[in-house]
């Protein structure tokens, strides 16, 4: 079984090369990979000094270093880890053998922290709201849809269609997975304190906010039906309750007094109704785009 490690970093000097060691102890077979996000610290030499294969990515971001990873690199199975030193290299070994049995296309490292200061301050909190959320708006979810310990299959990197370009990969990568529902599992993984000298490059506001947004388009993308039908409902009833007085009043008097309210009602009520095709044609589009996404993934596994 060809094995490739895969590692984004950016400024990982005090924990890339116990992290690089951890993975050829635990995987001797297995080829470790550094791609270097324009560190400024001396991460890739001391990489490279570890034993792994190490290259570049300029474009800045944890998506961009995925994508080109996923891009470059050919192997039956792939472990992609983060390189801080938080996760536990001894147990991708049962990962690995758990992945190849059950033939998934993807599993989960959810983490176990061994001590409070394993999770920033509202981290933890974050990620149980962003979980629960993509619970309500996709289906079934994981316990931990941003753990940055996962092993794939050849078939799911190579019908991976990534698009995020920083911390809302982890995203991607779940919501990809519910939206086909392609074979995945999650298993517990210790998760230690970083090392002294590390420091996490996770914006809690700003990456929160990207977060976020990318659920929401994933949710207008993945399940446009649901999403612009809401929407028309919301128009609609607007409509509705604004429409009533001027209903009322032309009832009782024959007159249209509130001629401007009139107008918006009757222009919210269209725009409810074209909403409403949206929806319809839109769902057509994505079952089309799921089912060939399905294939790409169907005709990667066979070869």
């Amino acid at each position: 079984m060809n094995v490739a490690v895969l590692i984004p970093c950016h400024d990982e000097a005090p924990t890339i090369a116990g992290v690089v060691e951890a993975f050829q102890t635990a995987l001797p077979s297995a080829t470790i990979y550094v791609y270097d996000n324009n560190s400024k610290d001396g991460t890739p030499e001391i990489a490279k000094l570890a034993g792994a294969t190490v290259r570049h990515e300029p474009m800045q971001g944890k998506g961009s270093v995925v994508r080109r990873m996923f891009a470059d690199i050919e192997a039956d199975f792939y472990v992609l880890v983060d390189g801080d030193g938080t996760y536990d290299a001894f147990i991708a070994p049962q990962m690995l053998a758990m992945a190849s049995e059950q033939r998934l296309a993807m599993l989960v490292g959810r983490r176990v922290p061994t001590s409070s200061g394993a999770y920033r301050p509202g981290h933890e909190m974050g990620n149980r709201i962003f979980t629960e959320s993509v619970a309500i708006l996709f289906g079934a979810s994981f316990h931990d849809i941003f753990s940055g310990y996962r092993v794939f299959s050849r078939a799911f990197v190579k019908s991976f269609p990534a698009f995020s370009r920083a911390f809302e990969i982890e995203t991607e990568f779940t919501v990809h997975a519910l939206t086909l529902r392609l074979p995945v599992a999650e298993v517990e993984t210790i998760y230690k304190e970083r090392p002294e000298g590390s420091s996490s490059k996770l914006n809690k506001y700003k990456d929160g906010i990207r977060i976020l947004s990318t659920i929401m388009m994933l949710f207008k993308n993945e399940r446009p039906f649901v999403f612009f039908s809401l929407l028309s409902i919301l128009f609609f009833a607007t409509a509705l309750v604004l429409a009533y007085p001027v209903v009322v009043t032309f009832l009782e008097t024959g007159l249209v007094p509130r001629f401007p309210t009139a107008i918006l009602a009757t222009g919210l009520a269209i725009s409810a109704l074209i909403l409403f095709a949206c929806a319809l044609i839109l769902d057509t589009v994505t079952k089309g785009r799921r089912e060939l996404k399905l294939l790409h993934y169907l005709n990667a596994q066979n070869r």
